[in-house]
């Protein structure tokens, strides 16, 4: 079985300069995804792509296989899935094809080699059901009366307001969830055919809440945790 992690690593970034290289301890944070990958057990190709000769100068040196991006998919609007997507046709090109592949941000650095691979076992299994793809989720708690505020504050009823029924007389209670970024996953051919990482029937892989770095204080907390695992 061939499983290739994606690790996208922008060399601009808005809100921290530089955020892929900043140091938590002694490694640049893209290091700690990059080690993550190559430890499971089930990543069989570990590559990022960047359009920074730095980013991907070290990311060569932890160990991982590099790809250069161009220029056009490294600005401010590009999204992950065309960067993905950019990979998987460069490498059919040199006649490599995985069976699954996973997208693995660099940004979430407490996301270990464990965490990827129980996520995969998770999602091997709801196969099984169906599945066709998964993604690491967070519980945010239930709901009964559902509405959704859009952009312009307008209001959108998720149920029929009109009939309320009691929450005794329903079984509707949702659970919901905020996706973390840590993990997603999905056959080769799937990725191919939505153009994205989250496929036609996805499940969630629920766990505690994974720090997704965006602030400077997100830094400090993870070297705060790593710290303190590193003295137990």
């Amino acid at each position: 079985m061939e499983i290739l992690s994606i690790i996208p690593a922008r060399g601009g970034s808005k809100g921290i300069k530089r955020k892929n290289l900043r140091p938590i301890l002694d490694k640049p944070l893209v290091a700690y995804t990059i080690e993550a990958s190559l430890k499971s057990k089930y990543i069989t190709k570990t590559l990022v792509s960047s359009e920074d000769e730095e980013i991907l100068e070290v990311s060569k040196k932890y160990g991982a296989e590099i790809l250069k991006r161009p220029n056009e998919l490294a600005q401010d609007t590009t999204k992950t899935a065309p960067v993905m997507l950019d990979v998987m046709e460069k490498l059919e090109k040199q006649g490599y094809r995985a069976d699954y592949v996973v997208l693995l941000q660099p940004t979430c650095p407490l996301r270990d080699e464990k965490y990827i691979d129980c996520a995969f076992e998770y999602y091997f299994e709801a196969q099984k059901k169906g599945y066709d793809s998964c993604f690491s989720a967070y519980s945010i708690g239930y709901t009964h009366a559902k509405w959704r505020i859009l952009h312009d504050d307008k209001l959108e009823a998720l149920y029929d307001f009109r009939i309320r029924p009691r929450r005794q007389e329903t079984d509707e209670h949702y659970k919901m969830i905020a996706e973390n970024g840590a993990f997603y996953a999905l056959h080769w051919d799937t990725m191919k055919q939505t153009k994205d990482f989250i496929g036609f029937n996805p499940i969630a892989y629920i766990t505690p809440r994974v720090i997704d770095i965006d602030t400077i204080e997100d830094f400090q907390k993870v070297e705060e945790i790593i710290r303190k695992n590193e003295l137990k």
